[in-house]
């Protein structure tokens, strides 16, 4: 083939290539939202969802119910700790730019 040929293949897919990748990444940045934005807890509902299991656990517990009173135990802790993470994501977390 004569080099003619090949650039008149070649610089088109080339060309098209370099068009669909900019406007993939273009369209990227402008739709994409922050993490942050898209995650929000209530803690105290956390907090309060928590002191309800360990009164729960507590119940079951009375009842004999050992086995289910750690479960119960083991959900508390968790909502606990995730409202612990929470908090401090509110706090460490800066407002966006220009607001």
């Amino acid at each position: 083939m004569r080099p003619t040929q090949t650039a008149r293949r070649v610089l088109p897919a080339l060309l098209a290539t370099m068009l669909l990748a900019g406007g993939v990444l273009a369209g990227q940045t402008v739709t994409a939202e922050p993490a942050a934005a898209a995650m929000t807890c209530n803690v105290s509902k956390l907090k309060a969802d928590a002191r309800k299991e360990r009164d729960r656990a507590a119940k079951l517990k009375r009842l004999g119910a050992t086995a289910e009173a750690k479960k119960a135990l083991a959900n508390a802790a968790a909502l606990e700790k995730r409202a612990k993470q929470c908090a401090d994501a509110d706090k460490g977390s800066r407002p966006p730019f220009g607001k």
